[in-house]
């Protein structure tokens, strides 16, 4: 496990004071590196960055979360950052703790630390980017991958009755009684990047006042294992993903 302090680095004109000035490690219209900046932003104008540990979980956002995020930040085992977050928000009541997962690293590998953190009610946010596809090894089947979507080991696309159903995750954490807020969102447009930042905020404030875990879903796109470049990845998100991973709010229960 790598432990990496806040740097002191000079934050390039335009960027978020929360990111520093390290290049961004995302393929060409990887909604990643839009994601972060989200992050970042909601971070820095809430006042929380000097009291905030982000713990970063294993797939393409890795290098991207470690580098460029301006805040002390751990690197998890793949699927254990949860648990890695308990243990820091155990040990630092007083700190902001939030994770930064893939659907790879949370939804499969790691399904059983998030089912616990949130039954626990552990007072942390999470964040899951879902593209539908394990892009950091190579754009295999993971469990949000839509039906018929083709993917390194689906060629011919996603057959339910061969590879079972896509998984919701919101929908399925929202259920959990440590959870307080839960919502999904996007970044393929400048609407949705708005309501996006919004569940942001609203997930930080309930782990930051200590009232539960605040989840927030995001769909990313991926042109790279899509197979699209990167315009028809935005009009992809609206004409697939979303009909399967509806937006908004799926739970607030804010003290």
């Amino acid at each position: 496990m790598t432990v990496i302090a806040r740097p002191e680095t000079r934050v390039l004109p335009g960027r978020s004071a929360g990111l520093t000035e390290s290049p961004v490690p995302y393929c060409p219209g990887c909604g990643h590196s839009v994601a972060q900046r989200l992050i970042a932003d909601t971070i820095e104008t809430m006042g929380l960055r000097d009291r905030t540990v982000a713990v970063i979980g294993a797939g393409c956002y890795t290098n991207g979360g470690m580098s460029c995020f301006d805040f002390p930040r751990l690197s998890s085992l793949h699927g254990r950052a949860p648990a890695v977050a308990t243990g820091v928000k155990r040990a630092r009541p007083d700190a902001f703790v939030f994770t930064l997962q893939g659907d790879g690293d949370l939804a499969a590998i790691g399904l059983s630390e998030i089912v616990h953190a949130c039954t626990r009610g552990e007072s942390i946010a999470v964040v899951m980017l879902n593209n539908g596809t394990y892009g950091n090894t190579g754009g295999q089947l993971a469990p949000t991958t839509l039906p018929g979507q083709r993917t390194a080991t689906t060629l011919t696309g996603r057959e339910t009755v061969a590879h079972g159903h896509t998984l919701r995750v919101a929908e399925m954490l929202a259920g959990l009684p440590g959870v307080r807020y839960a919502a999904r969102g996007a970044v393929n447009s400048a609407q949705n990047l708005w309501r996006t930042r919004r569940a942001l905020r609203t997930a930080f404030e309930v782990a930051a006042a200590g009232q539960g875990l605040g989840f927030v879903e995001i769909l990313s796109q991926c042109p790279t294992f899509w197979g699209v470049d990167p315009i028809a990845s935005l009009a992809q998100v609206d004409a697939h993903a979303k009909a399967a991973f509806p937006l908004g709010d799926l739970r607030d229960d804010r003290v």
